[in-house]
């Protein structure tokens, strides 16, 4: 039955596509790419008429239902019967549609890029990098890198644009390979749009990144307020890349991303209770993802102690301690007051921090997320900042709302605060 109703989304998708023509930008990568979808939207939606993935849609189910413009009808057969007829409305009459769709496009194994491929016929493509994620099945980081520039795999001449991180190793080494028109960005000497002079700072009352934009033979600073971080900044950068190339200035383009703001639990910057700071990372995991967030830990300018509450990491494979004991390595290597780790998996951090020099007296392990937050409350002083981060299945959101100083706004500031998750 699913593998029908896919079957009928795919092919109604086409249709739509088919119809309206409009301009498709598909984001990918093993991080950042919810952030750099986002960040485009913010550049692309004052002068185009534009639609984004939301939420999770970035699957077989998720990018046909943002094609259609529709919600999923979960498990009820009238609700997809309803979402069915809408999608044949579309199709059958004349209807507003979007002039650019960004889609996000997700990989969990071999063959998931190349199946919303091919019905979706990708105009730009953007690749934010290639790290130890979905190990557990993909088996190893050169088939990761392989499955994700396999977006550009439809690309077959200069008509078609290709966004792509030239910090990564990964990207860098199939640069060449690409047929269609080559935009580089990232922090590295020879990327077309290069950040550089970057820092974590406040200005007036607001703390963001600032940085300067190298491009052509401009140099421009640039200002992100709420926006911490090199991820971040990876973020940015394609959009701004991707709003030159659609005709809008520099400038402009500069100003219409000081609007873009992280989704839910990537980086975000959250009051806390006695007057602390909470860095809610608690979205989602790797060990690549980790370390930025530490960096952005180590980076922030506050008075007060640093401290970090990482759950586990999932879907590593054979990664799996490895990675978490990286994740310890750089911890090691930030003046953290205290290292908080909850659940079994995430011993390795621990113990990789303690072989790389972090004292075992700031380390601390917990069962569970209500151990840890109760514990973190208990030790926590003014202006304290706590990065609290962990995979999916971590919850690490739970803390969050524990530490935060007005738990009533949980369900507008933190992820999987609907009751579904709730209930779980």
């Amino acid at each position: 039955m699913k593998k029908l109703l896919y079957f009928i989304l795919k092919i109604l998708s086409r249709k739509a596509l088919k119809k309206y023509r409009p301009l498709v930008i598909a984001v990918t990568g093993s991080l950042g790419k919810t952030s750099a979808k986002d960040a485009i939207f913010a550049v692309l939606r004052g002068s185009k008429s534009v639609r984004r993935s939301q939420g999770n849609y970035n699957n077989e189910l998720g990018v046909p239902l943002t094609i259609l413009g529709v919600d999923t009808g979960g498990r009820s057969v009238f609700r997809w019967l309803k979402v069915l007829a809408a999608a044949g409305g579309l199709i059958y009459f004349k209807k507003e549609y979007p002039e650019i769709l960004i889609l996000e496009m997700g990989a969990e194994k071999a063959g998931d890029i190349n199946y919303l491929t091919g019905f979706v016929p990708v105009d730009i493509g953007v690749v934010t990098g290639i790290s130890q994620v979905h190990l557990e099945f993909f088996g190893d980081l050169e088939t990761v890198a392989q499955e994700k520039l396999s977006l550009f795999r439809k690309f077959e001449d200069q008509s078609k644009l290709a966004v792509v991180n030239l910090d990564d190793e990964k990207i860098r080494a199939k640069v060449g390979e690409i047929a269609g028109k080559v935009i580089t960005y990232g922090f590295s000497d020879g990327a077309d749009f290069r950040a550089g002079d970057f820092k974590i700072t406040k200005k007036g009352e607001a703390f963001g990144t600032l940085f300067k934009l190298h491009f052509q033979e401009q140099a421009i600073p640039v200002f992100l307020p709420n926006i911490f971080g090199r991820q971040q900044v990876y973020a940015c950068l394609p959009a701004l890349a991707i709003g030159c190339s659609l005709g809008n200035k520099l400038l402009e383009t500069v100003d219409d991303l000081a609007k873009y703001r992280p989704p839910q639990g990537r980086t975000n910057l959250i009051p806390g209770i006695k007057h602390t700071y909470l860095i809610d990372d608690s979205y989602n995991s790797s060990p690549a993802a980790a370390k930025a967030a530490l960096e952005v830990l180590d980076q922030f300018p506050v008075e007060g102690r640093k401290i970090a509450v990482f759950g586990k990491m999932l879907e590593l494979g054979s990664y799996q301690e490895e990675g978490h004991r990286e994740v310890g390595k750089k911890a090691a290597e930030v003046n953290l007051a205290m290292l908080v780790a909850v659940g079994e998996m995430s011993r390795d951090i621990i113990r990789g921090a303690v072989e790389a020099g972090l004292p075992e007296e700031r380390t601390f392990y917990f069962d569970n997320n209500h151990q840890a937050g109760i514990f973190v409350q208990n030790k926590l002083k003014e202006n304290d900042l706590i990065l609290i981060k962990g995979s999916q299945g971590a919850r690490m959101e739970q803390i969050v709302k524990e530490l935060m100083a007005e738990p009533l706004k949980a369900r507008d500031l933190l992820v999987r605060q609907s009751d579904k998750w709730l209930a779980t």
